[in-house]
């Protein structure tokens, strides 16, 4: 039986069909048209809106969606009756001999995942990549056949695992994230993002991050049999990113900016030469990588001021990281649904970069209130359009408007593309019409 019909639920049932299993989908909602024509396609049975019982404990092994969590009812029962639930993750990995590269982390999965990928396949090697990013790693058992995978796995995914054993495992780094899925304790986040390593015997390798604390501590507890590379420092100066002794590439000509992604480009490159990728191939992947959209993408120049869309920062690391990018005067455009943030830590950034902060969101008095002692400059808005002009009204040349906003959208957007899409939109009417001041 396979639990949830999105992307994952379908890709599972996909590959399960075409080694001949009995397969029941069945999802407590709706289910999109285009998978439930997948399902029909495929001559799978399905049920929306509701989960017959009876019919799930009729199976043998349960693959469940990373969108539904351990505590609920249904997943206690099949539980208690011995039947083994888990991840499609899991399910996909038993049905390949492809090396595996996993990648995990509460921020930079996404960066470091397609870079990893652009990398390995710049180098010519035949490489897939799945998970959280592109298709289900299951549908892309069940269609293609790739000698590599590199997988970008959240804790969700990576809870259902039981067997699944990467070659190569990436832990970027943990950070307090989808707390109210692990009983509000952190150990226990830390313990899910640990799966990753949790069947890596002394043929593999684990990259991780070397100044985390909460993976030092859990690493005081571990006897581990793997080969480590501990990222302790990043060694970027001048446009160089030295990874060790031997390997150093020019970063003048990649789109990737800041620390944060310097860390990230160290930990794709040590993978790529783990797996025989040379430096010369390296350097080509480097300076042809294009990151996903929302990512410090920069939207345009119009004159002489820069826009950044950094959608995606949903949380105040992710802002930290931006604003720790920046090499010029910031207009930062913030705000949204606050997670219960703490901004502190982004205070000694705000007092040395940013000239003005401009709110979007429905509630600012969070943002308003940790900064206005330290910004004179502080609007509301209520829209990408207002915010666009009122930050470029207080923009001068040589400065950047940053959309970066450490919350969630859900206020005034339907996701942060949306948010990212409604802000480029407004910045390309503004460089198509020139530069205006808002009334």
């Amino acid at each position: 039986a396979i639990l949830g019909a999105g992307e994952s639920g379908v890709g599972a049932a996909i590959l399960a069909k075409k080694l001949g299993y009995e397969i029941w989908v069945s999802d407590s909602g709706t289910i999109k048209e285009n998978f439930k024509e997948e399902l029909e396609k495929h001559q799978i049975s399905f049920e929306e809106n509701k989960h017959t019982k009876q019919k799930i404990f009729e199976a043998s092994e349960v693959i469940k969606s990373p969108g539904i969590p351990d505590h609920i009812d249904l997943i206690k029962e099949l539980n208690q009756k011995g039947i083994p639930v888990i991840s499609e993750i899991e399910f996909a990995a038993r049905h390949t001999n492809a090396t595996i590269v996993a990648i995990t982390g509460s921020n930079g999965k996404t960066t470091t995942t397609n870079l990893s990928y652009h990398l390995l396949k710049t180098g010519g090697l035949n490489v897939g990549i799945a998970g959280n990013v592109g298709f289900s790693f299951a549908r892309q058992v069940a269609s293609a056949s790739y000698d590599y995978y590199v997988l970008e796995l959240s804790s969700f995914q990576l809870d259902g695992i039981r067997a699944f054993k990467p070659d190569v495992a990436i832990l970027l780094n943990i950070t307090p994230d989808h707390l109210d899925r692990y009983d509000y304790k952190m150990e226990n986040y830390v313990a899910s993002k640990f799966r990753i390593i949790k069947n890596q015997n002394e043929n593999d390798f684990f990259i991780f991050n070397g100044n985390d604390g909460n993976m030092k501590e859990f690493l005081k507890h571990q006897s581990l049999k793997m080969k480590k590379s501990a990222v302790k420092k990043v060694f970027f100066k001048e446009g160089k990113l030295k990874v060790d002794d031997n390997h150093s590439f020019d970063m003048s000509d990649c789109s990737l900016k800041g620390k944060h992604n310097m860390f990230n480009a160290t930990c794709a490159i040590r993978v790529a030469l783990h797996l025989g990728i040379d430096d010369v191939k390296i350097q080509e992947g480097l300076s042809t990588f294009v990151n996903d959209p929302h990512r410090l993408e920069s939207v345009a120049m119009i004159d002489g001021i820069e826009y950044i869309n950094d959608s995606k920062a949903t949380n105040v690391d992710a802002a930290f990281y931006a604003l720790d990018a920046m090499e010029k005067g910031v207009i930062w455009i913030a705000g949204g649904t606050d997670k219960g943030n703490d901004y502190e830590p982004l205070m000694p950034l705000v007092k040395e970069k940013v000239n003005a902060i401009i709110c979007l969101g429905l509630d600012n008095s969070k943002i308003i209130e940790a900064f206005s002692s330290v910004i004179k400059i502080l609007e509301e808005t209520s829209s990408a359009k207002e915010a666009v002009e009122v930050a470029t009204s207080y923009a001068e040349e040589g400065e950047v408007v940053l959309l970066s906003p450490a919350c969630a959208s859900f206020d005034l957007f339907k996701n942060y593309m949306d948010r990212g899409d409604q802000f480029k939109k407004e910045v390309h009417e503004l460089k198509n019409k020139g530069k205006v001041e808002p009334e």
